[in-house]
């Protein structure tokens, strides 16, 4: 059996047995863009046609698990607006490759999973974390309006009016109540996470490989039906609301550290 593959500087690839872990290398926030997600999808892919691989582990190097998309990082070419809304648009298509990928993942969750950093949690099958974590669609505190599929994926495993709750206030819920809501699976102490990520998709590894794969195609059917066209309303809504002067101040108050104050303009 394998047991290790090649690695890119921000992604690191290990097997143990028949398990893929798939390691994020940003610490410690672990913030993306549109090429590590378009790596990781490629991963995804690669894994596919890898018959070794019969789950995947998704976790990430340092304090927190993603802290999503890196708004106010520093432009390094000319024409910022349009090239940060290609690469959003860059960013939701490799996210939906995710969505498509055949083996079951499980995700480690050892720390904050935030906007799209919580998309990227809610692409894997089952969710392993601890009370530390904190879990946010936070993108109504940025002016800005969720992507990530999470229109799907967060109602289906919380229900519609908690999804709405956690999207209108944008608040983080911690570990124990993402739980008791059905965000995650099981909650274990923090230096416990990862192993039992590992647990559990040994556990699923033990079963046959093709039934599994069949089986999770039958379960994900309705959702990869719906997805294309829900991301594509996202990044719609996400588009005009870029153009407004709540979602500069809501990108200002959060480099900043400080509460935003929105005038609905």
């Amino acid at each position: 059996m394998k047991e290790q593959t090649t690695n890119s500087p921000d992604i690191n690839l290990d097997f143990e047995g028949y398990v893929a872990i798939v390691e994020i290398c940003r610490p410690p926030d672990n913030y993306f863009d549109a090429g590590l997600i378009r790596r990781l999808a490629d991963i995804y892919e690669e894994l596919d046609a890898d018959p070794v691989c019969r789950a995947i582990v998704q976790c990430s190097r340092g304090k927190h698990f993603c802290a999503g998309f890196q708004f106010n990082k520093p432009h390094r070419i000319a024409g910022q607006e349009q090239t940060s809304q290609a690469e959003v648009k860059t960013l939701y298509e490799h996210a939906l490759r995710l969505y498509q990928s055949g083996k079951p993942v499980v995700a480690a969750v050892q720390g904050a999973a935030i906007g799209g950093g919580l998309g990227l949690a809610l692409v894997a099958d089952f969710r392993i974390t601890c009370a530390e974590a904190r879990f946010s669609a936070n993108f109504s505190r940025l002016g800005f309006h969720h992507g990530f599929g999470l229109s799907i994926t967060l109602p289906r495993l919380v229900g519609h009016n908690q999804a709405n709750l956690m999207l209108f206030t944008g608040r983080r819920i911690d570990g124990e109540t993402a739980v008791s809501t059905g965000l995650a699976d099981q909650l274990v102490a923090k230096q416990d996470v990862r192993n039992t990520a590992l647990t559990l998709a040994a556990e699923i590894s033990q079963s046959a490989p093709l039934a599994v794969q069949a089986i999770r195609k039958t379960q994900r059917q309705k959702l990869l039906v719906e997805l294309p066209s829900a991301i594509e309303h996202e990044l719609s809504e996400q588009t005009s609301l870029k153009t407004t002067s709540d979602f500069k101040e809501g990108i200002s108050a959060s480099a900043e550290r400080r509460p935003p104050e929105f005038s609905g303009e």
